[in-house]
């Protein structure tokens, strides 16, 4: 394995992301038609947080979790703005950094996804997804 390899060549370049002003319900859907999972939030280019299909899910069941997917966004959108349910300041990694050091984060918390960032623009994500493609590919 290649473990001192750029993180660049295993990332995920130009993630889907959400902006600070979207409406909830953006992500809801982004996630519905999407196979991501985690959605980095920025403001113009800078990183300001992510938002995860779990932390969706942890608002959107309960008292209204059962409506139908308008009457859903209705209710987020009207109770939540997105700076309120994204988690800020995530755990990032420089661009110049490594798989090793990724796996290394990744290994050592409870998340699944590490934004990339150069200075504080976002360049790209890569998760444990990307990370176990790349383990395989090595065998």
């Amino acid at each position: 394995m290649r473990k001192n390899d750029p993180i660049a060549n295993v990332m995920t370049k130009n993630p889907v992301t959400l902006d600070i002003s979207d409406p909830v319900s953006k992500a809801r859907k982004l996630f519905e038609t999407s196979s991501i999972h985690h959605l980095p939030v920025v403001s113009g280019t800078t990183l300001v947080g992510i938002l995860t299909w779990t932390d969706l899910m942890r608002i959107s069941f309960g008292d209204f979790g059962n409506q139908d997917a308008r009457g859903l966004d209705a209710v987020l959108d009207h109770t939540y703005k997105l700076a309120d349910v994204i988690q800020k300041n995530p755990t990032t990694m420089p661009v110049s950094g490594t798989v090793r050091d990724a796996a290394q984060v990744l290994a050592t918390n409870n998340f699944h996804s590490i934004p990339v960032v150069d200075g504080n623009a976002l360049a790209g994500i890569v998760t444990s997804t990307d990370l176990i493609r790349y383990l395989v590919e090595q065998y």
